[in-house]
């Protein structure tokens, strides 16, 4: 029998139950539901709706209905078209005639609500946790890299040397946005939704600010019917596991780039890679490529899920089940790519010979040398088009650049000193650039912008 079964007087189609069943997604929320309900019994009792002994005996039966379903021994039973009613129902069958009585002054609209922000905040707060390990992780590899120095790259060609430790901080520095973001999102999820009813609240005289510091929230809803139809705290998940999984994409891209033999960058840990079924020589960067793979299906849940919103007149709507699916799927999958990368990023190799010679390549200098002239008072356009100019000779007639810097009437040897190895990387002196003194000062702010963010996060809304 449904919740509303006396209304229609038959039951329903079973292929409409099998199309509205949300069973098998939503019973990840029952934790949540049962804290919920509990804080929802509790207002009721000093409401003085409920007796303090059905406050008792409520209170009772939801904690044995949680424990069944932490220990797995729960029993759903067809009619458990969604796990809100499920523990409604068990919660009758252990508590009498009480049980009636638990879904009073509340419906399952702020009843899914309130269990959904209590199950995102959480989340949320696991997965910032997770991509400031993977941060923290890249912070030690880059203390690790000391002056190790590799090509940075635009347009995937060679540009000026870099250190190596700048590089990893710059992957760094956008895992540190995202938890800015996600501690951002966490501040809109924590907000209390119980009380809200159906869409117009209730004429008894509940409390909703005091079911709102039960559940720790930061505060209740402003607006019932915006309490009950507001989804944007999923979709700003979803936007914030969708941006974090573009730059998770972009970390992998590069390990399965520079895990290659035609670069030799990295080395895989043999725990952290795959072989393949036919070829026995391959040695594969699955955690990069899945990294990749994923940022995809990131992006999909957000912009499907914009658009089941985008039509939908105040306040509740079915269509807001579509909800749940997107959101867990996400935080999983975003969740689970930051702890794979940082077990990847945390075992590779680093070949600094091969890295090293690839960034001492001549033509990484090309700049410093047009720096060089600047510095001697020839305008940059000038500088840029003799040293261009050299650069095509060196490639041309197969010469090395640094000899035709030498014997050039605007340069000569002590410019071609700037190619030698490593005397770019050197000469990097801009606050936040790839210069060493930069880099060095670098390692230590982003390691207390690290600490702060944590500090941050723990302490922000929704980790109460």
């Amino acid at each position: 029998m449904t919740l509303w079964s006396e209304r229609m007087g038959v039951e329903p189609d079973p292929l409409m139950m099998a199309f509205s069943d949300s069973l098998a997604v939503d019973r990840r929320l029952a934790s949540d539901d049962v804290r919920a309900s509990g804080a929802h019994v509790r207002g009721l009792g000093r409401a003085g709706v409920l007796s303090a002994g059905e406050v008792d005996v409520l209170v009772a039966a939801l904690e044995q209905v949680g424990g069944e379903l932490a220990s797995g021994q729960f029993a759903f039973v067809p009619g458990d078209e969604d796990v809100h009613t499920a523990i409604e129902r068990r919660v009758t069958e252990i508590a009498g005639d009480a049980g009636a009585r638990l879904h009073t002054g509340r419906s399952r609209n702020d009843q899914v609500a309130t269990a959904l922000r209590l199950y995102t905040r959480r989340e949320l707060a696991t997965l910032g946790r997770a991509a400031l390990d993977l941060a923290e992780t890249l912070l030690v590899r880059a203390r690790e890299a000391g002056d190790a120095r590799l090509p940075g790259y635009t347009h995937t060609q060679r540009a000026q040397p870099v250190l190596l430790a700048h590089h990893l901080l710059a992957h760094g520095w956008a895992l540190g946005r995202d938890v800015d973001r996600i501690r951002d999102a966490l501040r809109r999820v924590d907000v209390s939704p119980l009380g809200a009813g159906a869409l117009a609240g209730s004429s008894l005289p509940l409390d909703p600010d005091a079911t709102a510091v039960d559940l720790g929230f930061a505060r209740r809803f402003e607006n019932s019917m915006d309490a009950v139809g507001d989804r944007d705290f999923v979709a700003e998940t979803l936007f914030v596991c969708a941006l974090l999984g573009v730059h998770l994409s972009r970390l992998g891209e590069e390990v399965v780039l520079f895990s290659t033999e035609e670069f030799g960058f990295y080395r895989l840990d043999g725990r952290w890679a795959t072989g393949s079924s036919m070829l026995p020589q391959k040695k594969n960067a699955d955690v990069g490529e899945l990294a990749r793979g994923k940022a995809g299906r990131l992006v999909g849940h957000l912009a499907g899920f914009l658009t089941t919103l985008k039509g939908l007149p105040l306040s509740y709507n079915r269509d807001l089940q579509e909800d749940k699916e997107p959101l867990f799927d996400s935080l999983d999958q975003a969740t689970l790519a930051c702890r794979a990368l940082r077990g990847l990023l945390g075992s590779v190799v680093f070949d600094y010979d091969t890295m090293r010679a690839a960034a001492d390549a001549p033509s990484l200098g090309a700049v410093d040398l047009a720096e060089w002239l600047v510095e001697r008072g020839v305008p940059f356009r000038h500088a840029h088009g003799i040293v261009g100019a050299l650069v095509r000779d060196s490639i041309e007639r197969a010469a090395p650049l640094a000899e035709l810097v030498a014997a050039s009437p605007e340069l000569g040897p002590d410019a071609a000193a700037l190619l030698a190895p490593g005397a770019a990387s050197r000469r990097r002196r801009t606050a936040g650039g790839a210069g060493s003194e930069a880099v060095a000062t670098e390692l230590d702010r982003f390691a207390h912008a690290l600490s702060e963010a944590r500090r941050a996060l723990e302490e922000g809304a929704g980790i109460r």
